[in-house]
């Protein structure tokens, strides 16, 4: 196999986590992955931790174990980018044969490898966790994500599996397709659902979060939930042009009830009521116009062309005993490509 970005595929698999403020977990994390990892591939594997703006010792604590195995390659973005960008900034180093996605909160657990494995190896390209319990979430985090996936669901065209994350095995060909696929503002899990190949779940419980406190407040779970609806679907512009046409009619009945009204010798009354009409009827021009800023605002942002991150620094042992540098920056050209 042949990796468009770096050249020969070097491992038989990679781990990609992505690392914002987790120096609680690091050590749990690895603790628990690295076995896992050894069990199935012995020595041939690699671990690449992504770390995205980080203001905690996550930097310090991934060069320490970086220092400790040459199966571990840290990743220093240059700011805070966001989770799916720098889970993107991690496949796009990513070396193996397989590529296993893994938070780095351990809600998942990485000890599923096995079962993802025996799936991929029966010919499924894609094999995702699907959660059947949630613990540690609040009953609003439960009935949020409920709702978010059942809307996704139902306005999407792409076939986005319900109660899932990134927790995925993901085979070469796959990552290397995403990896291809330039758009800005990125929902992975429905980017390699658009892929297709062959993809099927393994079920699960999510456990709790090890250590912290999560990264996912209401601000960018709504962030995050225009982010996959707009990438993915244009059916809130075409309600627009639906709203539009439902006041259209009601306008036109309400024209018919006044005429028949005055006709009959009857009174119109209902100022009260006509100036909420008149309120709901400019919110609803204000949230249509909002709709259609959003759309065109990813086109504006789409069109500065500008690198989706930047990368600080590439922290990892050689393969070798030389040739150090040159691998280190072959993987800042490739990731910073």
């Amino acid at each position: 196999m042949k990796d468009p970005q770096i050249g020969a595929v070097q491992r038989e698999l990679s781990v990609v986590v992505p690392v914002f403020n987790e120096e609680a977990g690091l050590d749990a994390l690895l603790a628990r992955t690295i076995p896992v990892c050894e069990a199935e591939f012995g020595a041939n594997f690699e671990i690449v931790l992504v770390d995205d703006g980080s203001t905690d010792r996550s930097w310090a604590i991934i060069a320490g174990h970086a220092d400790a195995s040459p199966n571990i390659v840290g990743v220093k973005l240059s700011r805070n980018y966001g989770h799916q960008l720098a889970l993107t900034a991690g496949l796009k180093l990513a070396r193996g044969d397989y590529v296993f996605v893994l938070d780095a909160d351990l809600q998942d657990p990485p000890e599923l490898l096995p079962q993802m494995l025996a799936k991929a190896r029966e010919g499924y390209d894609v094999v995702y966790g699907q959660r059947i319990a949630r613990a540690g979430e609040t009953v609003f985090k439960r009935a949020t994500a409920n709702l978010f996936y059942r809307l996704l669901s139902a306005v999407v065209d792409v076939s986005i599996p319900r109660d899932t994350g990134d927790f995925r095995l993901m085979t070469h060909r796959v990552v290397a397709h995403f990896n291809a696929m330039p758009e800005r503002f990125r929902f992975v899990r429905g980017m390699v659902g658009w892929l297709g190949f062959k993809q099927i779940a393994v079920e699960y419980e999510r456990d709790p979060r090890f250590a912290g406190e999560t990264h996912y407040p209401v601000r960018k779970m709504l962030r995050f939930a225009i982010d996959a609806i707009t990438s993915f679907s244009t059916i809130p512009l075409r309600f627009a042009s639906l709203l539009g046409m439902g006041f259209g009619v009601a306008g036109l009945l309400a024209l018919v009830w006044v005429g028949v009204s005055w006709l009959s010798g009857g009174v119109v009354l209902g100022w009260t009521s006509l100036a909420a009409l008149i309120l709901i009827l400019g919110s609803m021009q204000l949230m249509m116009l909002g709709i259609f800023g959003e759309y065109l605002g990813r086109m504006y942002m789409e069109a500065k062309q500008r690198p989706l991150y930047l990368v600080d620094e590439v922290y990892k042992q050689p393969d070798m005993a030389a040739g150090a540098s040159a691998e280190t920056e072959g993987l800042q050209r490739a990731l910073s490509s």
